[in-house]
C-alpha cells in the first residue's frame, strides 16, 4: 500500500469514527438506521462497523440510486408523484419513537431531474412531507439524534470539480471533505470538541445581546428581520431530550435563531446556486412584505421556486436565520459545492418553511397553533439559501433601540 493510499485509509477510518460518536453520538444498546447512495458502499459498511463497535443494538441500512430514483418521474403514472407509502412514514415515526438515531449521507446530483417537469418533483417532495410529519416532528423539535454527512458520488464531483481530470475527481472530493470537517490533521473528535466550543461561544455571546431585529445591507440586498421573542441562538451542536449531545449537520459553521414569522420586509439576492431537490435555482430575488414573500425571480429555475413557495403557506415565510463569517474554512475553498449542507456552511443564509421550535424558549412543548400563536413559522418544508458575500453588512438592533454593527464586510464586527 502506498503512502498516500495508507494516509487515505486512515483518514476515512477517522471520518467514520467521528460522525459516528460526535455527529449521531450513537449510545450503547440504540437502533441506528443509515440512508446512503449505493455507490457510497465502501464507506457505509465503515461507519457500520463503527456504530457497531460503539454499541449499536441494530443497524439498518437504506441504499439509495439517482437511475432509480429518476425512473419514477420518467415512467411513473402522473397519480404515483402524489403519492409516498404510508407505512414507510408510520416506520419512520415508530423508529424514532423508540429513540432511534439516523445518520444520512445526503448528496442529491445538482442535474437529477434535469429536463424533468418541475411540478412533478415538486408534488412528490410535498406528498413524502405529508406521509412523514409525525417523524419530522421528533427531528425539528430535536428529540432523537439525526445527523447529515456527505461523501462523493461521481455525479456530485463532476460537476464541483469539473475544472481538473475527471480521473482525480472523486480523490480530491474526499480530500476536500476531510479538511472540512477537520479530519486533516490529528485527532479529529478532539478537533471537532474544540470547534464545537468555539460556536457555542458565539452563540452564547448573541445570547446575550437579545437582538430585537437584524438589517442585512449588500447588493441586491435590503432586509429587516425582526428575531421572536424569547429566540434561542444555537451553533455546532446540543443536547436532544434524551440528553446525547450530536451535531445535525457535518461540516458546520453557523449560528442560527428564529425570525419572527410577520416580522420580515425588504429584499435579498442570493449569492450561491441552489440546488432545491436535485433541481438548480440560480440568481434568485426574494420580497417580503410583513414576513410574507410577495415577489421572486431568479435567473434560473425559477419555477422550481414557484413550486416551493405553493407548498404550503409557511413555504412563504422565513423559518430560520444564520451567520456563518465569510472569512471561514468552508469559504476560503473558493468553490461552490451545489450541496446545501455544505454551501450554506460557507455563507450567511436564510431558510423559508418550518422554524425549529427550539430556538425559542418553551418552543419544543407547543403545539403547531401555538407556535404560530407565539410567531414561529411552521411548514412542511425547510429550504435554506445562500446570501452571504464579502460585501454583506448587517446591523443588530438592541431591545432599546440602540443599532450596532454585527458583521463589516462579510465578516464578524465584533
Amino acid at each position: 500500500m502506498s503512502a498516500f493510499e495508507q494516509s487515505f485509509e486512515k483518514s476515512l477510518e477517522q471520518y467514520a469514527e467521528l460522525v459516528v460518536k460526535v455527529g449521531v453520538n450513537i449510545q450503547n444498546g440504540q437502533d441506528l438506521l443509515v440512508t446512503a447512495p449505493i455507490e457510497t458502499l465502501e464507506f457505509t459498511r465503515l461507519i457500520v462497523q463503527k456504530a457497531y463497535a460503539a454499541g449499536a443494538k441494530y443497524v439498518q441500512v437504506d441504499f439509495d440510486d439517482d437511475n432509480i430514483t429518476r425512473s419514477r418521474f420518467e415512467h411513473g403514472s402522473d397519480d404515483s408523484f402524489d403519492y409516498y407509502p404510508a407505512w414507510k412514514g408510520d416506520m419512520m415515526e415508530r423508529f424514532a419513537e423508540a429513540g432511534g438515531a439516523t445518520l444520512t449521507i445526503k448528496v442529491p446530483d445538482p442535474e437529477l431531474y434535469k429536463g424533468i417537469d418541475s411540478d412533478k418533483v415538486s408534488r412528490a417532495t410535498k406528498a413524502a412531507a405529508e406521509a412523514r410529519k409525525g417523524y419530522s416532528k421528533y427531528t425539528r423539535n430535536h428529540e432523537i439524534s439525526w445527523c447529515l454527512i456527505k461523501a462523493p458520488t461521481k455525479a456530485w464531483a463532476n460537476k464541483v470539480f469539473a475544472d481538473i481530470p475527471e480521473e482525480d475527481r472523486i480523490n480530491v472530493m474526499w480530500e476536500t471533505i476531510f479538511k472540512m470537517n477537520r479530519v486533516d490533521g490529528g485527532d479529529a473528535v478532539q478537533n471537532w470538541r474544540t470547534h464545537l466550543d468555539t460556536l457555542n461561544t458565539m452563540s452564547d455571546l448573541l445570547n446575550k445581546k437579545n437582538y430585537k431585529s437584524l438589517h442585512y445591507r449588500a447588493p441586491g440586498t435590503d432586509l429587516k428581520i425582526e428575531l421572536v421573542d424569547n429566540h434561542i441562538w444555537g451553533g455546532g451542536g446540543s443536547e436532544n431530550k434524551q440528553g446525547v449531545y450530536t451535531v445535525a449537520n457535518m461540516p458546520t459553521e453557523e449560528v442560527f435563531t428564529m425570525p419572527k414569522r410577520s416580522g420580515v420586509n425588504g429584499y435579498v439576492s442570493s449569492t450561491m446556486p441552489l440546488n432545491l431537490n436535485g433541481q438548480l435555482v440560480d440568481q434568485m430575488r426574494i420580497t417580503f412584505k410583513d414576513g410574507q414573500v410577495v415577489a421572486y425571480t431568479a435567473a434560473s429555475g425559477e419555477e422550481h421556486l414557484k413550486n416551493l413557495f405553493a407548498t404550503d403557506e409557511g413555504a412563504r415565510y422565513l423559518g430560520e436565520v444564520a451567520l456563518v463569517p465569510h472569512d471561514s474554512p468552508i469559504s476560503n475553498l473558493n468553490r461552490i459545492f451545489y450541496n446545501t449542507g455544505i454551501d450554506e456552511n460557507a455563507s450567511c443564509h436564510l431558510a423559508v418553511g418550518s422554524a425549529y421550535p427550539f430556538n425559542m424558549k418553551n418552543g419544543t412543548s407547543m403545539s403547531n397553533e401555538e407556535l404560530l400563536q407565539h410567531e414561529c413559522n411552521v411548514s412542511l418544508t425547510h429550504v435554506d439559501f445562500m446570501i452571504g458575500s464579502a460585501e454583506l453588512d448587517i446591523d443588530g438592533e438592541l431591545q432599546d433601540g440602540t443599532i450596532e454593527p454585527v458583521f463589516r464586510k462579510g465578516n464578524w464586527a465584533f
